[in-house]
């Protein structure tokens, strides 16, 4: 069963994505410029302003993409879990859901996810589909974020050679990434990095290079921090790397 249609996944990101620091993390010591990467991703990565229509490709449960309403006129959020698009879609109907946080075993504590009022929710689509393999009706974009995408999908290449044609001259794109390459969610020959070739260390970034930079400049790269809550006593603490590039004229 693919973990992302799990209950324990879905509620794991909907605290990752709405919760209140307090909620992720009751502790007074801890990676505190961790919290609130789905609108980190945002706010400190494009150039602003930033307007127009935009795509949240692999957008989980939306936080992103609601971020971006707050600026763009329409918000596309796409993404292969029918289970996190369901309830995206329930928080931009609503505004808010329910869910249960796991502090231990088979002990919860009841939670509700929030969109923050003042953005604007009819701004916002959501929608499940393959990042590799977009409808062609889908249209172009001025802003893009591919958000801890990359290293999730079979054939990475296939997905990023698509934004050439997705986004309008001038328009920016944020890729983010973590590099956590496994051979369970992409064969090694499908890698954009980690690996050795003719003696050489290839990094993730050089292989976003080598298919974007015939069509886009990278403006500049940012290491983003992020907590993902486990339990009430587990946490994942890593990096994402994010870089922006520009589509050239």
């Amino acid at each position: 069963m693919n973990p992302y249609e799990t209950d324990r996944l879905l509620n794991d990101y909907l605290l990752f994505h709405y919760g209140e620091s307090a909620e992720t993390l009751p502790w007074k010591f801890g990676p505190r410029d961790a919290f609130g990467f789905p609108v980190r991703v945002v706010t400190e990565t494009f150039d602003f302003p930033i307007s127009g229509r935009a795509l949240d490709l692999g957008c989980s449960v939306g936080r992103s993409t609601f971020e971006l309403a707050r600026h763009c006129g329409v918000v596309v959020g796409l993404d292969f879990s029918r289970r996190f698009i369901d309830a995206a879609e329930s928080l931009r109907v609503d505004g808010v859901l329910a869910y249960r946080r796991t502090d231990e075993g088979a002990l919860f504590t009841e939670s509700v996810a929030r969109v923050p009022v003042e953005i604007d929710r009819k701004r916002v689509c959501f929608e499940t589909g393959d990042a590799m393999a977009l409808r062609e009706d889908l249209g172009t974009f001025d802003v893009l974020l591919a958000s801890n995408l990359l290293c999730r999908l079979a054939e990475p290449k296939r997905c990023l050679a698509q934004f050439a044609g997705l986004v309008r001259s001038g328009g920016q794109v944020v890729i983010a990434t973590p590099c956590t390459w496994l051979e369970e969610y992409t064969p090694r020959e499908h890698w954009l990095g980690g690996f050795e070739r003719n003696g050489a260390r290839v990094a993730t970034l050089d292989g976003v290079r080598e298919i974007l930079e015939s069509a886009f400049e990278l403006r500049r790269v940012v290491d983003l921090p992020f907590l993902i809550r486990e339990h009430a006593r587990k946490y994942q603490w890593t990096v994402s790397q994010a870089s922006l590039w520009q589509k050239r004229h």
